[in-house]
């Protein structure tokens, strides 16, 4: 496959038009055209919509850049890779963290671990759950880090914290100075919730459904964290766990655990086919003691011990 034609294709969808990616891959517009052209012929897809004045990306067109802006973000690094190589740091550890552990798991892990091994390179990436799965057993990754369970025959999976649910309320809110809700506290106010097929909004929907209640929702988002975001704004009132409670400014919104008790898992993911490496078992290391240091900041998190 042409590369040329793969980057004509990125620089044109990310920059809007043939002008842009002319300008940025210092080609003339004819040439970026026919990159493009010499593409989608040997791709047998219809990158572009050309009807009209301007190029508009296909829904074959969007999936097709989200794979090759991950493949030419690879080729990318191998410059770099080259000189870490000929400079003798050899060593990678390569980690994908799902949104909810992000923050207040994986980052302060990593921070921990670049402390202890300054000379190894480490990688995190950000996805959605629903990627995770897939990207893992792409052996894209050496470790993933996430909420459980995850359902694949080729992931090994390890509990490594449980967190309960808690209601994000604005400090001013009339329930912020419970010591505990229930569900049906909160059925007379409209709730933030999460979008259809994530796994925290599957989680509260049962905690709701549970008691035969069907919350008044006030607009549904794609993460928690924007959800907290939006009640620490005025916006209205969420239920998350206390992973990512953890994070939520207190001078804006309180905390409140979710009764009966529940307890929601976190943990590793592992390739089932990947080899364990001194590096990613320092980092899982790292992790244990995030784990268990969130454990002594809050009565609503415990961590599960190794098997």
């Amino acid at each position: 496959m042409n590369i040329k034609a793969l980057r004509a294709f990125r620089a044109t969808l990310s920059g809007g038009s043939l002008a842009a990616a002319a300008e940025k891959l210092h080609l003339s517009q004819p040439a970026v055209s026919r990159l493009i052209t010499s593409l989608e012929g040997e791709l047998k897809l219809d990158l572009f919509d050309r009807t009209g004045r301007n190029l508009t990306p296909t829904e074959e067109g969007m999936a097709f850049y989200r794979e090759a802006g991950r493949i030419l973000d690879n080729l990318d690094e191998v410059p770099r890779i080259v000189a870490e190589i000929r400079a003798g740091r050899t060593q990678t550890l390569r980690v994908i963290a799902m949104p909810r552990v992000s923050q207040g798991l994986a980052c302060p892990a990593v921070a921990a671990f670049l402390q202890q091994y300054p000379d190894i390179n480490v990688s995190l990436d950000v996805r959605a759950r629903r990627e995770a799965g897939e990207w893992l057993v792409g052996r894209e990754y050496d470790i993933g880090v996430g909420a459980l369970p995850v359902d694949h025959p080729d992931i090994h999976t390890e509990v490594l914290l449980r967190a309960r649910p808690v209601a994000i309320l604005p400090v001013d809110h009339p329930l912020a100075q419970r010591d505990e809700l229930r569900a049906e506290d909160l059925a007379e106010y409209p709730v933030i919730r999460l979008m259809r097929g994530l796994l925290l909004r599957e989680q509260l929907d049962d905690i709701f459904s549970a008691v035969g209640i069907v919350p008044r929702h006030l607009c549904d988002v794609s993460s928690s964290q924007v959800a907290c975001q939006l009640v620490a704004d005025g916006a209205g009132i969420t239920i998350a766990d206390q992973l990512v409670a953890a994070n939520t400014d207190p001078a804006k919104v309180a905390t409140v655990p979710v009764i009966p008790k529940r307890w929601m898992a976190f943990g590793l993911l592992y390739p089932k086919a990947s080899v364990a490496s001194p590096a990613r078992d320092a980092f899982i290391h790292q992790l244990r003691l995030q784990a268990r240091q969130l454990a002594e900041e809050f009565t609503d998190i415990e961590t599960v011990d190794a098997s």
